[in-house]
């Protein structure tokens, strides 16, 4: 929990609680239901949510954004953004029923309440928000196929329109046909533990035609 109160010293007490009760539960909950991977549990603050956080020191959602997570998984990045903008709405979706019920469950008994759930895939979701995340869960290229019809047109953000992904190692050959409508974050610079030196947020503009 100091890894997120020292990089988000501006935190209410509600939000200082929801992100505090998320180590129990998350290890309560991977007991039952392999959603970390069981080594990684003990560093699911600083891996998972501090992690997850890296988007919002790319950008500050305006109140009203409404931004869908692919590939949710437990709920990462979903839930820790969700819990930073209280006045943002957020959809996440995934393929895999047990993990949506565990985000779902979290959300739930932290009283979470601007996040919706979805179980399934994004090529079944029609709806329009102004920013996708999502964390490494395919090659930029095939995500970028799948989610531009997800993008809406008009703009509330400082930064336009786009997905907002987490990755990690060698990017070039992902990049290559985004070149001009992205850009890299290298986590390192906002985070100074070893674990962000190769981790990175990348912003790819989706223009709606």
């Amino acid at each position: 929990m100091q890894y997120i109160k020292t990089y988000f010293p501006n935190l209410t007490p509600k939000q200082e609680n929801q992100f505090m009760a998320l180590g129990q539960l998350y290890t309560d909950w991977n007991a039952k239901i392999n959603v970390i991977s069981r080594k990684d549990i003990e560093n699911l603050y600083l891996h998972h949510i501090l992690h997850s956080l890296g988007i919002a020191k790319t950008i500050n959602f305006a109140d009203g954004s409404e931004i869908l997570d692919v590939g949710t998984g437990g709920g990462f990045p979903g839930i820790p953004l969700a819990i930073l903008f209280p006045e943002c709405k957020f959809h996440l979706i995934d393929r895999i029923g047990r993990k949506i019920k565990v985000a779902a469950n979290v959300a739930e008994s932290i009283d979470l309440e601007n996040v919706t759930f979805q179980h399934g895939s994004v090529e079944e979701n029609k709806s329009e928000y102004d920013f996708v995340v999502s964390r490494a869960v395919m090659p930029l290229p095939d995500l970028l196929k799948l989610i531009r019809k997800n993008i809406k047109k008009e703009q509330r953000n400082a930064l336009p329109n786009g997905l907002l992904c987490l990755k990690g190692g060698e990017l070039q050959n992902e990049l290559v046909t985004v070149k001009k409508t992205s850009i890299v974050f290298d986590l390192k610079d906002y985070f100074k533990e070893d674990y962000f030196d190769t981790k990175k947020v990348v912003y790819v503009q989706i223009v709606k035609k």
